[in-house]
């Protein structure tokens, strides 16, 4: 019985299909994986900061015990807000610093992936 795709594994290049395909699949997944990793790590250390900030003030919440107290508490959180919406503005450049680094990368990576294609198909058009 003869195969209807008349495919030859002979003449199958596991290099040229590496090169072409699986590679730069594992490129891309290697550079989504960093990306993915690198933005956790960001949203892990803003959430710690958010979180750290609330719980401090709580706690000094915890020793007002007159008026004095608590007006000096209510001063202390115009610094707070202050320094959260620094920290926020921070977190949301560094998130957009790390979305722009990976669309820039992508794009290389396609470039160059595009390259490869177009000379290995003049290549093997040229051995024909």
């Amino acid at each position: 019985m003869m195969n209807a795709f008349n495919f030859d594994t002979k003449q199958f290049d596991t290099q040229q299909f590496d090169a072409l395909f699986f590679g730069p699949a594992r490129a891309y997944a290697s550079l989504a994986v960093d990306y993915t990793e690198k933005l956790a790590h960001a949203q892990l250390d803003a959430t710690k900061a958010y979180t750290d900030t609330g719980l401090a003030q709580l706690r000094t919440l915890l020793t007002v015990k007159d008026a004095e107290g608590l007006k000096s508490y209510m001063e202390g959180q115009q610094k707070v807000a202050k320094d959260l919406a620094e920290r926020l503005k921070g977190d949301a450049e560094k998130v957009v610093a790390l979305q722009q680094d990976f669309a820039q990368q992508s794009q290389k990576l396609t470039e160059e992936n595009v390259k490869q294609v177009q000379a290995t198909a003049t290549k093997a058009t040229a051995q024909k």
